[in-house]
């Protein structure tokens, strides 16, 4: 099965904590990402789930067994780094059967598995050369199936594409989830891509600054994040930030938009409003605003635009806007419905729009 469980787990070096307090399950047979900026111990955590670090506290479980302290060669744990570290002086077939071969793995089972995960990988051609004569795409996909064909029920994938082509990467997403699928085993895919963490995942686990923010299904941390730096992290383009107050009649002013929440709240004080930008519209009748950037992405336009002293993002449709260019005016309306409330010096959530 390979549930995980990390139990108020700790990891500290020299009296500053990297991982604090960390309480979170990785439920069996999913593909979790574990997403967060950089240096918010997302590696640490993998070090400590594959052995090579004990914590500083608590506990970690593997279906209801206990292996914090279990050496990381007795763990059936298979790991990709986010390295290639591919042995330069044999074969692809001989790297990618290298775990097998440290098992005693028998060589007609070893050539049987290892031509399964290159077929899966469309690598099979690749099988007789050296690492040299590969490209890094090609490096990169040798160096998942190594870590793919472990005996492993949990697999653990360190930014494994970090550095690759969008479309090599976006290749070797899909093979990733067919695999898993394919597998039967339970993922944990650790990045920092916000829009790479939104494409892989089933459940996603939200990281910062060494502390669990978020961990649901992915759609619900995107839709319905329940706490304000889940919401600034996931996402692309980023969400729009606007500072407000909330009132005791349940009205929410931000000078750039004021609404009412859809359900009463005690709550009242400074509040951050999250809206994503498909909640921003280009309509002619809209409030003004300058264009400061603009992106095209084919089908649709990615426009930073001025209004009310800062700027927000939104998405549009690329033919609404294609007469606008660097300073043109930008009429723009928010919608109120689906706005996300958060207490400001929390970041936990108070309602929505």
């Amino acid at each position: 099965m390979s549930r995980v469980r990390l139990q108020g787990v700790s990891q500290s070096y020299r009296g500053v904590k990297a991982l604090d307090d960390v309480t979170v399950e990785v439920a069996s047979q999913r593909l979790t990402v574990l997403c967060g900026p950089p240096a918010a111990g997302k590696s640490v955590l993998l070090r400590l789930l594959v052995g090579l670090e004990q914590p500083s506290e608590g506990r970690i479980l593997i279906d209801d067994r206990d292996i914090t302290d279990v050496p990381a060669a007795q763990r059936r744990i298979g790991y990709v780094p986010q390295s290639f570290a591919l042995f330069p002086h044999v074969s692809v077939f001989d790297n990618i059967a290298y775990p097998l071969a440290l098992q005693h793995v028998s060589r007609a089972e070893i050539a049987l598995r290892v031509g399964q995960v290159a077929e899966i990988l469309g690598i099979n051609p690749l099988l007789s050369k050296r690492p040299s004569q590969l490209s890094g795409g090609e490096k990169q996909r040798a160096a998942i199936a190594r870590g793919m064909l472990k005996n492993a029920d949990l697999f653990l994938l360190d930014d494994p594409l970090v550095g690759l082509d969008f479309k090599l990467r976006e290749s070797l997403m899909e093979d990733l989830k067919d695999m898993r699928a394919e597998l039967g085993a339970t993922f944990l895919y650790v990045t920092s891509d916000s829009l790479e963490a939104l494409t892989m995942a089933e459940d996603l686990i939200v990281l910062d600054a060494g502390h669990v923010v978020e961990a649901n299904p992915v759609a619900e941390v995107y839709h319905s994040p329940r706490h304000l730096r889940a919401a600034e992290l996931v996402g692309f383009p980023r969400c729009n930030v606007l500072a407000g107050v909330l009132d005791a009649g349940g009205l929410c002013r931000t000078g750039i938009v004021d609404f009412p929440l859809s359900a009463p709240t005690n709550f009242v004080g400074e509040v951050a409003v999250v809206a994503r930008p498909e909640q921003i519209a280009y309509r002619a009748d809209g409030a003004p605003a300058t264009v400061r950037l603009m992106e095209n992405l084919g089908a649709e336009c990615v426009v930073y635009f001025e209004a009310g002293g800062q700027t927000l993002v939104t998405s549009v449709p690329s033919p609404s806007v294609a007469h606008l260019d660097i300073d043109s005016p930008f009429p723009f309306v928010v919608r109120g419905e689906g706005l996300l409330v958060f207490d400001r010096a929390s970041g936990a959530l108070v309602g929505r729009g």
